[in-house]
């Protein structure tokens, strides 16, 4: 533990709370709160300190036991930093759900934005730094600002704990945090994604939201949530309050029941939700990719508008349309800006380019581009899959249109040297590489599977797949400058060993057996395959001299872009399209080095 974190404060917590309470208006008043207290400027100090609340060494382990239940040990938090009666005012959307909670969560704080409130958005999990879970006005809080409200939070919970209240684990650390900073911020609209589950989730101290909503169910979590969709319905609709407006979108019936018998027994008015009609976007396009989005949307337009009718806001978002208009200018704008990291992105590798090349194709949005989709649970891969062979099929049309072009009109434009490079962008050669790892709580079998046939299904067909493991451990929150550890040697990857072979058993669709893997452990850095490993055509992938010839275990993740990048950069008449996904921690990690 750092020594920042063991500094004894002469000052008495409980007059530093009324003040801070009584002044709960601004950053300014926060700043004041602080002054001459030892406030830690280092941001690595803050990682540390949340670091130390982790108290499970992986997921699925039980947290460590305490007196209190979990919601009430939130409400005796809130109690201490004085926020208790500031949440009831906070004008909260609050969305449960298997899949998509975080885009609709996202398309709903872009809508609200655009109709001129003041936004705060809290979601889960960070895919590169913890800050991107508290956003203001669409933007994550500013580095001041969280080392302000962290800290402020952080001393006061540490004055107060008990044997009986012992510090908060990290999420219903980060829940309170996000409740400190929307209030001092003074939000219009907090909009809140439950992190898991519902009825017991941190979020779920929340006791009068303005309206609920409950995105698409499926089996994940099970460990924790239940074997059943009904089980896990159930603890989605624990979010409900009695007479609280609800919103969901079409289940399976199975989920349907449980949730319409919980609205039923609070006396819930639940409406169903259409996936959003693309008509009605005027010709534009959503932010978030993907046809899934479309059901998270009509969500989303439900609840804003629920929400909008409930504050007695109805009237602003209309003040420059008729309100007969289905949807609002406000609401297409943020529709179509709406933007969250790691959910179908496609992230173009600019550094895989030479500085040769990037002279003769300025207008290329290079060779490597990375489409990156958390997916983890088998629904959710299924979508992820259709996302990638819509984007792939659509860059194959683009490049066969470039191709079937006069060149003579360019000609006439003054436009024949742009023309030339377009079709030499055409010419390429494309190839699709898989880059996955999912947790070990994780069914590969149904995973990886599902995956490759949902893709097969629309012609799309990887010529390799890398297992890589991820850098991001479960007991350490990193940041974006966070020292990236380097030496990989006596690393196991046993699991993903595993995962390699259960790979090329759905390759070849019988079980190939035990192949040369050099071993589970990684005694050699510099193993990676030769780039004539990924030039390869697909017709050669078959299984010879007892090696895998469709897949290869990546010894680490920083290895695996660099060796990708060089592959594409020695290989001028190749494009490559990588999918990253299995796990969010994955994406977060590939984004975090992609971006240094």
């Amino acid at each position: 533990m750092s020594p920042y974190l063991n500094i004894h404060l002469g000052v008495r917590y409980k007059e530093m709370s009324s003040q801070v309470t009584e002044k709960m208006g601004s950053s300014v008043a926060v700043k004041e709160y602080l002054q001459g207290f030892p406030l830690p400027s280092s941001y690595e100090a803050a990682m540390e300190a949340l670091s130390s609340l982790i108290t499970r060494k992986k997921r699925g382990d039980k947290s460590s036991g305490s007196t209190f239940g979990k919601l009430e040990r939130m409400s005796e938090y809130l109690k201490i930093l004085g926020l208790e009666e500031h949440v009831d005012g906070l004008k909260i959307i609050h969305v449960a759900g298997t899949k998509g909670k975080g885009s609709t969560c996202t398309f709903c704080e872009a809508i609200l934005r655009e109709c001129g409130f003041q936004t705060g958005l809290f979601t889960s999990p960070h895919l590169i730094d913890v800050r991107e879970r508290f956003r203001i006005n669409g933007v994550d809080v500013s580095e001041d600002k969280f080392l302000q409200y962290f800290w402020g939070c952080w001393y006061q919970l540490k004055e107060n704990v008990t044997e009986r209240l012992p510090m908060p684990p990290l999420f219903q650390f980060l829940t309170i945090l996000a409740f400190k900073i929307f209030i001092c911020e003074k939000v219009d609209v907090a909009i809140i994604e439950v992190g898991l589950g519902g009825t017991t989730d941190s979020t779920n101290v929340i006791k009068r939201p303005v309206v609920c909503g409950i995105t698409s169910l499926g089996m994940d979590h099970t460990e924790t949530l239940g074997n059943t969709l009904g089980e896990i319905a159930s603890h989605k609709a624990g979010i409900f309050k009695p007479q609280i407006p609800a919103f969901t979108v079409h289940q399976l019936s199975e989920a349907m029941d449980v949730i319409l018998e919980r609205a039923h027994e609070l006396k819930v008015p639940l409406k169903v939700v259409a996936p959003l009609d693309n008509k009605k976007l005027d010709c534009l396009k959503l932010g978030l990719s993907g046809d899934h989005q479309f059901i998270n949307a009509g969500l989303a337009v439900s609840l804003c508008k629920c929400w909008l009718q409930r504050t007695g806001n109805w009237e602003k978002p209309f003040q420059n349309d008729t309100q007969e208009a289905d949807l609002p200018e406000a609401f297409l704008r943020g529709l179509s800006t709406a933007q969250i990291s790691g959910r179908a992105q496609t992230f173009y590798d600019t550094r895989s380019k030479s500085s040769d090349s990037l002279k003769l194709s300025e207008t290329s949005c290079g060779d490597l581009i990375f489409y990156l989709d958390g997916a983890h649970s088998p629904e959710s891969m299924e979508v992820c899959a259709k996302w990638f062979s819509s984007a792939v099929n659509e860059n194959k049309k683009s490049s066969s249109s470039f191709k079937d072009r006069n060149l003579e009109e360019a000609w006439g434009n003054g436009n024949i040297q742009h023309e030339i490079r377009s079709m030499e962008e055409s010419e390429k050669s494309l190839k699709q590489i898989l880059l996955f790892n999912c947790m070990d709580v994780r069914d590969p079998h149904i995973l990886l599977p599902r995956l490759a046939s949902t893709c097969a299904s629309s012609g799309t067909h990887f010529t390799k797949a890398l297992f890589v493991p991820s850098m991001s451990t479960y007991n350490k929150v990193t940041y974006g400058a966070s020292v990236i550890p380097s030496d990989i040697s006596g690393r196991d990857l046993s699991w993903q060993f595993n995962l390699q072979r259960l790979w090329e058993k759905i390759i070849h669709g019988k079980d190939v057996g035990t192949f040369h893997d050099k071993g589970a452990r990684m005694d050699n850095a510099a193993i990676v395959p030769p780039h004539e490993f990924l030039y390869e055509d697909a017709s050669h992938c078959s299984p010879v001299d007892n090696y895998f010839a469709c897949s290869a275990v990546m010894p680490s993740l920083p290895l695996t872009i660099k060796w990708l990048r060089d592959c594409v950069k020695q290989n001028p008449s190749l494009k490559v399209q990588v999918l990253v996904t299995g796990s969010l921690h994955l994406v977060g990690d590939v984004l975090k080095l992609l971006k240094r």
